[in-house]
């Protein structure tokens, strides 16, 4: 599995619909997916999914609007559940075939996060996407005795191109939100290994408060390079961030890559707290998605997004780091990473 900041042939979204996951904000949602689609279209191809021929006569209006070039997004008429396709769209993988580098997909399972009752659509655009650009797809599946897909989301790993990947126990191990019942810490690791190229796994503890996904690492720590990690880091004892965050921190401090190599650790700062009707969302600054020539950052006009655009800015010295206003998108309980799905060359 390539790193996010490989290059990219495309970058893959959902253009918004459902308008419950924005309960009361959904109006100014499709601006954001517009000024996200103006950043990236610049430097590399974006492919939209929508639900039908209105949807796509609208948002082309919209785009144009905005002086995007039409000619580099492509439109794909499937319909889905929600927008988040980093969780439910395809992982692509460069395959070795007789001295050749191709791209696959890999098709895990998608449930809704063990939590929602409606996640068919989504669960089958892996298949559709794989189908539309011929390409091989895999299915994981594991177990003993009764053989079953392997539920993962995109949202709960991230790697670094060279065989390390970063996860969190809360989110694949905990029995709350169960992914894949049955399971082991080792049945997961067999399965990155095999479907993803991978050689180590490096488990995190708990995820952020408020992440309705029950801990996407996302939302905790990305790798910005082969031994780089960044990781959300709260200095305010009395938030409930503040020892899981520490937690975590520590345990990156004494890990090291697939060569035993330590990693660079860098901290970056958690925005203050944000809230909607009482609820915490999953507010971080981690949540970034690097493009080809951008670093897209979700900022919730906090004193702290300049720190925050400074710190990666100096980590993509040959990116341009852009904030992107998320005070809005983030009510949906995503930002930038969770509403992308990067397709390597």
């Amino acid at each position: 599995m390539p790193a996010e900041w490989e290059p990219h042939q495309a970058t893959w979204i959902t253009w918004p619909h459902n308008k419950e996951d924005w309960p009361g904000k959904f109006v100014p949602i499709p601006w954001v997916y517009v000024e996200i689609v103006r950043q990236l279209h610049r430097s590399e191809r974006v492919c939209i999914l929508i639900q039908d021929q209105e949807m796509e006569t609208r948002v082309r209006r919209m785009l144009s609007r905005a002086a995007v070039d039409l000619s580099r997004v492509a439109f794909l008429r499937f319909r889905t559940d929600r927008v988040w396709i980093r969780d439910y769209g395809p992982i692509f993988v460069k395959e070795q075939r007789e001295g050749q580098s191709e791209i696959a997909i890999v098709n895990w399972k998608f449930n809704a996060w063990a939590k929602y009752s409606n996640w068919k659509k989504d669960n089958s655009i892996p298949g559709k996407i794989a189908k539309a650009l011929k390409l091989v797809q895999w299915e994981p599946s594991a177990g003993i005795g009764r053989i079953q897909p392997i539920v993962l989301e995109g949202g709960s790993i991230d790697v670094n191109g060279k065989g390390t990947l970063l996860t969190t126990e809360e989110c694949l191990l905990s029995p709350v939100q169960q992914r894949n019942p049955g399971l082991s810490r080792s049945d997961l690791e067999e399965a990155f290994f095999k479907y993803l190229g991978v050689r180590k796994v490096l488990w995190l503890g708990q995820g952020i408060a408020g992440d309705d996904t029950h801990g996407h690492v996302d939302d905790l720590a990305r790798f910005v390079n082969a031994s780089t990690v960044v990781v959300a880091a709260e200095d305010k004892a009395e938030d409930e961030n503040y020892s899981r965050l520490k937690e975590n921190m520590d345990l990156l401090q004494s890990m090291t890559d697939q060569d035993g190599n330590p990693l660079e650790i860098v901290p970056l700062p958690m925005p203050n707290p944000v809230y909607f009707k009482g609820h915490r969302l999953p507010a971080s600054y981690t949540n970034f998605y690097i493009g080809n020539k951008v670093v897209l950052v979700p900022t919730f006009n906090d004193p702290r997004d300049r720190i925050a655009l400074s710190v990666l800015a100096q980590l993509f010295p040959e990116r341009e780091v852009i904030g992107i206003h998320s005070l809005d998108l983030v009510w949906g309980l995503g930002a930038m990473h969770c509403l992308t799905q990067q397709q390597p060359l």
